[in-house]
């Protein structure tokens, strides 16, 4: 966002249907994004909500507190142009997803995992139409390439604003299968970033809580809703 100007050089906010979406207008004028294209997004949700964002900064603008006008610049500027090249590294997710490695001991461990991420295995078979084999330890195994193949046509479907999103659905959690599962509905952002967390929780009841890793995983959680949020004003 180094192209963007430093200070708020407009009095109103607004925005404007135009043809395929909405674009938000400062004093009557599009927004661009750091590399000047032209800001349009598909929904007038997206564009209220980039809107009401851009309104909020007083006098220096601060990007920091812009996550859906950063979600929508890199929707237009990077995904779009990349599309099926975030579609296969996304999709790669499946080959070695989170929910498929399992523990191989203490029984606790492997106890909660199986509670945890068993029935969304068994979705991902059955209404995704994509079954995975489970994995003892952390050596990687190929999965069937009739099932890596399916899991890439539900990512396919998205286009770049959605793709955008999902995209931190899925790296934050490491699963590809979480991130279908929140953009499916069926499972909460706040779900998703739990069943994610097993592995870590674990190691917290045995050793403490550790503050310099609680903060980080504070800012991916705030950042695996914020992607949830976006995906949301894609609709």
């Amino acid at each position: 966002m180094s192209d963007w100007a430093a200070k708020r050089f407009w009095k109103t906010t607004t925005v404007e249907a135009v043809d395929g979406g909405y674009t938000v207008l400062l004093d009557g004028r599009s927004v661009r994004t750091p590399v000047k294209t032209l800001v349009q997004v598909p929904t007038k949700a997206m564009a209220e909500a980039m809107a009401a964002e851009w309104d909020a900064q007083s006098e220096k603008i601060d990007p920091l507190t812009m996550p859906v006008t950063r979600a929508a610049n890199a929707a237009l500027d990077k995904v779009s142009a990349q599309h099926d090249e975030v579609v296969d590294m996304l999709a790669a997710y499946g080959d070695s997803d989170l929910l498929c490695y399992r523990a191989d001991g203490p029984d606790g461990l492997i106890a909660k995992q199986a509670q945890g991420w068993d029935s969304l295995i068994d979705w991902a078979a059955t209404d995704l139409g994509a079954p995975l084999q489970l994995r003892s330890g952390i050596m990687h195994e190929p999965q069937e390439a009739k099932t890596l193949s399916t899991l890439r046509g539900h990512v396919a479907q998205f286009d770049a604003f959605r793709l955008t999103a999902f995209h931190d659905l899925v790296a934050i959690t490491g699963s590809l299968i979480l991130g279908l599962a929140v953009t499916r509905g069926r499972l909460s952002a706040e779900q998703a970033w739990d069943l994610s967390r097993i592995d870590e929780e674990w190691q917290v009841a045995q050793w403490g809580r550790d503050d310099e890793a609680e903060a980080q995983a504070a800012i991916k959680k705030r950042d695996l809703i914020r992607a949830d949020e976006f995906f949301v004003l894609c609709a």
